[in-house]
């Protein structure tokens, strides 16, 4: 199941579990623009990632979920939170153990317990989107402990033409280098469906 599959990073997540002959479900709000993403192995489901019960219909059955989620509509303080409540709820109620969410750079540490949105000159305009994503990872940190999750963190630098390497190196919550492809993002965060190495922690992925 991938939540937020309609968007650059989702669809990347999509392309590469199939790449490995996974059979999976893509979750978007609006399944009219984006037909493309159904064909053999994947199913296009209507969802409100901010409602439980739809998360908990949809994932239904499943094994693990993604989320690359996100939305111009609602301030990302408001939405993440929601979102990420919804996520917590709805897979508890599904019986899915396993929560693969893709996060912002912005929430990685440059100091221990400072974070890259910490800093005084960190524009503002970009603030309450990393603030957003830092909310969610702590209502993760909160959850029941049968979800086992995983936040898998790329560098600010996020290459969508690289065809990248299938290769990643991997750190803890702190900035870990300057980019990474997006195909190589999608790697990463596909190996922690199949292979789980990281539990209930933020990680950070680079080139």
């Amino acid at each position: 199941m991938v939540y937020g599959a309609g968007g650059q990073v989702g669809r990347a997540v999509v392309a590469e579990a199939r790449r490995r002959g996974l059979t999976v479900t893509a979750a978007v709000r609006a399944p009219d623009r984006h037909a493309d993403l159904a064909g053999p192995g994947v199913r296009l489901l209507r969802c409100d990632v901010t409602d439980p019960a739809a998360v908990a219909v949809g994932a239904r059955g499943h094994a693990a979920a993604v989320s690359s989620v996100y939305t111009p509509d609602t301030p990302s303080t408001e939405f993440y939170g929601a979102a990420t409540t919804a996520l917590v709820a709805g897979l508890r109620q599904a019986g899915v153990p396993r929560l693969v969410s893709v996060g912002v750079a912005t929430t990685l540490e440059t100091a221990p317990g400072t974070a890259v949105h910490d800093d005084p000159e960190f524009p503002e305009a970009h603030r309450a989107f990393s603030l957003g994503h830092a909310t969610a990872l702590d209502l993760l940190r909160a959850a029941p402990a049968e979800l086992d999750w995983v936040v898998v963190t790329p560098p600010m630098e996020l290459d969508r033409t690289d065809p990248g390497t299938g290769r990643y190196r991997v750190g803890g919550p702190q900035v870990l280098g300057p980019r990474i492809a997006q195909a190589d993002l999608a790697v990463a965060v596909v190996d922690e469906l199949t292979a789980p190495a990281h539990h209930r922690e933020q990680i950070a992925v680079a080139e």
